[in-house]
């Protein structure tokens, strides 16, 4: 009898593995404390994952296959990967294990040290989701000093012919539309409402506190609405190509209290479970927006394609690259605890406390409430990567650390030291001002510097160049705003000083 391991974020129900039923191999899935236990996850990111394997698992069977599924409570589990393995050898008399290449290094690690152990064959599968392989961006970048997501992004492009008019020219002129995709919504046009896709999920909602399973976050057991059964992930696909695309690029970066999705596609989490390609994906998308090219421009479109192909790409290609040592950067030298705001959502401050209360209710927020909002805040606050790498990695539905960590450690916190960005991504109140609507009705007033009553981003933000002007003397992007502090009035500065260091001291005050 030959086993087959299927983890809970390798839902591709089109791999090879399955174009045969054969009565010699088992398929083995579990839901395990291991993995709701090593961070603390929202509880609908846990559920999400738990109602997917389940429905995977419904599916194998109908098409034939044998399938052995372990609940978190089921009386064999031992809630170990390698001891529930090793077990299952034993016990169905084993000669040959396979599992599919995982997509997190701790769980690489588990079954190559699992394999070592073992005295019966074994091998590893590629999962056959991915457009790259894991060295594919290492190889890249070999020999350059930067490793610029642009120049990888154009070489995809290139080499699956996406976007493209002929081998070397894009489609449209330009290969990058970011510059129109920085629109802020007013109200109009309309945003559609998510796709419906709920159902209930009571039972498992009751199995987590029976488990005493320790999350963070809300859900409605009676009304989940995440795509969790490749039908419906393929309906949400669907659904955002014929209402949501055609202002995606536009405002892909904009922000709203009252609006949490606006035109993304919440896609996220089905493709990173697997449930689906992401070349299919962009397919869709592209066949889509060529069938009606009259009605919007190729601008939603790139937008769209540039973070499938390009960022979530890379952003694989790296960590695989720069693992483990990745996991323990921390170039800036940040030490500062996470404030306990960011697990209920309570503070003064608009921008944050919509953000946050968001990705409590809903465990999503988008790449620019991640990056401009919570994260620009961690990171002016100075707060350890570990501390901000933990909650990014709970709190959201789509969160693996393949994708999560170097969007965090990397994009947002600047703790690679520019390995990913080539500055670090912080603001004054100003730019979240611009990007959304969230500074109207706040507490804090985002056009005071200093005042009681001024926007705390303003004086962290100076407070943060100041106190790391050391890393950033050869950063070229940087000069501009580092040579407007070599040149701020002392006394003013001295009052950003003094504001910010309060807030970071006091940051629940605020």
């Amino acid at each position: 009898m030959k086993l087959r391991l299927i983890l809970g974020d390798q839902l591709n129900l089109n791999h090879s593995w399955f174009t045969a039923v054969d009565d010699t191999v088992l398929y083995f899935m579990a839901e395990m404390r291991q993995e709701t236990d090593y961070t603390t996850h929202h509880i609908q990111k846990i559920v999400a994952f738990f109602d997917s394997m389940r429905n995977f698992s419904e599916a194998l069977k109908k098409q034939g296959h044998q399938v052995l599924y372990y609940s978190l409570d089921h009386r064999e589990n031992l809630q170990d990967l390698s001891e529930n393995i090793k077990h299952l050898i034993k016990e169905k008399n084993i000669t040959t294990f396979e599992y599919q290449l995982p997509d997190e290094y701790r769980l690489d690690q588990q079954l190559t040290d699992l394999c070592k152990s073992l005295s019966i064959e074994h091998k590893a599968y590629d999962t056959e989701h991915f457009l790259t392989t894991r060295t594919t961006v290492s190889d890249f970048f070999e020999g350059k000093k930067q490793l610029t997501m642009e120049y990888f992004y154009r070489f995809m492009r290139k080499k699956y012919d996406i976007l493209m008019t002929t081998a070397k020219d894009p489609e449209g002129g330009q290969w990058n539309y970011d510059q129109n995709n920085r629109n802020k919504w007013k109200g109009s046009p309309p945003i559609p409402e998510e796709k419906q896709t709920t159902k209930d999920i009571t039972s498992l909602v009751d199995l987590l506190r029976k488990e005493k399973v320790k999350t963070i976050g809300n859900i409605d057991p009676n009304s989940f609405n995440w795509p969790t059964s490749r039908k419906e992930a393929l309906d949400t696909l669907f659904y955002f190509c014929e209402n949501l695309l055609i202002h995606f690029g536009d405002y892909q970066d904009a922000m709203h209290p009252h609006q949490n999705y606006l035109f993304h596609s919440r896609l996220s989490f089905a493709m990173n479970s697997k449930m689906l390609h992401p070349k299919e994906v962009i397919d869709t998308v592209i066949d889509y927006w060529r069938h009606h090219s009259d009605a919007f421009d190729i601008s939603q479109v790139e937008g769209f394609v540039r973070q499938i192909l390009g960022w979530r790409e890379y952003m694989r290609g790296i960590y695989w690259k720069e693992m483990p040592a990745y996991a323990k950067k921390n170039h800036l030298e940040n030490h500062n605890k996470l404030p306990e705001f960011y697990w209920t959502g309570k503070t003064k401050m608009n921008c944050l406390h919509h953000a946050i209360s968001q990705s409590l209710d809903d465990a999503y927020a988008h790449h620019i409430q991640r990056l401009m909002i919570t994260g620009n805040y961690a990171l002016l606050t100075q707060v350890h990567p570990d501390e901000v790498d933990q909650w990014y990695l709970g709190i959201y539905i789509d969160a693996i650390e393949w994708v999560e960590i170097t969007n965090t450690r990397g994009m947002s916190q600047f703790a690679d030291g520019g390995l990913v960005a080539t500055k670090p991504y912080v603001s004054s109140g100003s730019y979240i001002n611009k990007m959304s609507t969230y500074c109207k009705g706040c507490h804090y007033k985002v056009s005071k510097k200093t005042e009681e009553d001024a926007c705390p981003f303003n004086s962290l933000y100076w407070n943060f160049l100041d106190e790391k002007r050391s890393y950033f003397k050869d950063n070229s992007r940087m000069k501009m705003m580092m040579s407007m502090l070599d040149k701020m009035d002392p006394e003013k500065k001295e009052a950003y000083r003094k504001r910010a260091q309060h807030i970071i001291a006091h940051p629940d005050a605020y």
